[in-house]
Formats: structure tokens, sequence, C-alpha cells
């Protein structure tokens, strides 16, 4: 029986590069479909972090301020996109915001004054992961606002970004879309997976069974908060790789940085996975 072709030690240690390791596979006619996949993924991530890193040294160089909001039904790839993002960037000027229930005292201020002292400074780049929006969609959701408050939020958020515009804070809002098939795949994943296991709650559950309250809530929020100041941007993320790469594209894509035309890549977000909320006709969620 012919032995099938393999790699060997000896080819790991010869070559250098990832590009060279997936040379010596053609060249020994190795299948190699989902290797391959997962080797131009890292690839294509680096090179975009590549221009991350040179975004944020403009940022801080011209002391501009970004924000950049992650939204979206639980286990849609907020956190993973962050991680991404954050991975290679110096941590003095950017920062993860992901706050906790409100407390007491907070229960009692104006709803957006916890995140006003959370908004960035000169020079630095912000990601939230959930935003003031868990009072548009998770909130009345799982009723932990009421109407009246509900309805007050609606009114007042597009009053709140445009000041923020005004001020010179540059928002990038991503709705992270998802597919309920999907969704349960992946919390099924995290119950099965002791490190991803603490992720998982009653909460997500509830996600589930009130599919279609959340995407009426999630319909109401973009019909109320998408303006031309600080649109809604909707990535696909039933492929989460791809939905990471599309999200970083159009981030770069949104500031004219230093060094840019010497990008290793392409920095043009795909239409087909990154779409305004008016493009968006048919969504994933």
């Amino acid at each position: 029986m012919e032995e099938k072709p393999r790699l060997t030690a000896e080819d790991f240690e010869r070559a250098s590069s990832n590009e060279e390791l997936l040379q010596i596979i053609e060249e020994k006619n190795i299948p190699f479909g989902k290797v391959e996949k997962e080797l131009q993924y890292e690839q294509e991530l680096r090179k975009l972090q590549i221009e991350l890193v040179k975004l944020q040294h403009w940022v801080v160089k011209n002391q501009k301020r970004v924000a950049v909001i992650f939204e979206g039904r639980d286990a849609a790839g907020k956190g993973g996109n962050i991680r991404r993002f954050m991975e290679h960037l110096n941590p003095r000027s950017s920062r993860l915001v992901a706050l906790s229930k409100p407390t007491e005292v907070e229960r009692g201020q104006w709803y957006f004054q916890r995140y006003i002292k959370e908004l960035p400074d000169l020079g630095e780049i912000v990601f939230f992961d959930r935003s003031w929006y868990n009072r548009a969609v998770v909130e009345p959701v799982m009723g932990f606002c009421n109407d009246k408050q509900y309805r007050k939020f609606l009114l007042q958020v597009p009053e709140f970004e445009h000041m923020l515009y005004e001020d010179g804070i540059v928002i990038i809002k991503f709705w992270l879309s998802i597919t309920k098939e999907e969704q349960l795949r992946r919390f099924n994943a995290r119950e099965d997976n002791p490190l991803k296991r603490w992720k998982f709650s009653p909460v997500d559950k509830k996600g589930q069974e009130l599919w279609d309250k959340y995407t009426f809530y999630k319909d109401e929020m973009f019909t109320n908060t998408h303006t031309s100041y600080c649109p809604w941007t909707i990535i696909r993320t039933n492929n989460k790789k791809t939905a990471r790469l599309e999200a970083m594209r159009y981030v770069l894509s949104r500031f004219d940085y230093e060094g840019k035309e010497e990008a290793m890549t392409n920095l043009n977000p795909d239409p087909n996975v990154v779409m305004r909320y008016y493009r968006s006709i048919i969504q994933n969620d």
C-alpha cells in the first residue's frame, strides 16, 4: 500500500515562515485546505494588526479620540473581535470598556453618566464591549428598565451622540449579526468547553427563547439611532474569522493615517460582510 505524503520534523525545521511551510506542503501534494485557510487567516490578521498599530500611532500623534462600539446578541463575537483589535496595540493609549450592571448610586444618575467617564481622552482609542445601547435592546427585552426609561433613551441618544460628534469624538458603531442556529451552536460549544463555560449563563438561554423580541427591539434601535453623523455598521459574523478581518478593514478605511498607502493588504471591507444599516435589507438576525 502506497504511503501517504506527510510532513516530517525536518520539514518544520527548514521552514522559517508560514509561506515556506505552505510551499513544502504543496510540493509534497498534501491535502491542506483547512490548514491553508488557517495560515492565510493568520497572515491577513497580522497585516491588518500592523495597520492598526500605524493607526494608533497617528491617533496619538494627532490627539484624536476614537470610540469603537461592539453590540450584538450573545455569542456574536464581540469579545473575540476586540481581543484581535487590541492584541498588539499600546495599552497606554487603548482601552477596553466592559461595564457590569449599574450600582445603586449609578441607577439614580442620568443614564449616560457612567459611560461619559469612559469616553476616550486625547490620543486614545477605546473599545466598548457593549455600551449605552444596553438600554436599547437587552434591558427592555429582559425587563431591566421600564417603558418610560426606554422611550426617554431613544429620544436622548441621537442628541447625546451628536454632542460627542460635534466635540470631535469619532464613534464607530458595530452590530455583529448572527443567525439563531449559529448562536445555538456557539452556546452548546461553550457548555462543552471547560475554558469557555464561564461565558454561558441563564441569560444566554433566554436569548434563544426571546429571539423575536430581541429582533423587534434591535430594529427599533436601528430606526431611532442610525444617523448620518453616527451610523450603524452591520457585520455578518457567522464566520468569526472573516468578521474579525472585515471589521478591522472597516475601521482602517475610516482614517487617512500615515503609512496607509504602504499597507501590504486590501483595506476595503467586503460589502457582503460589512454594510451600513440602510443597505442591509437582509440580515442574519
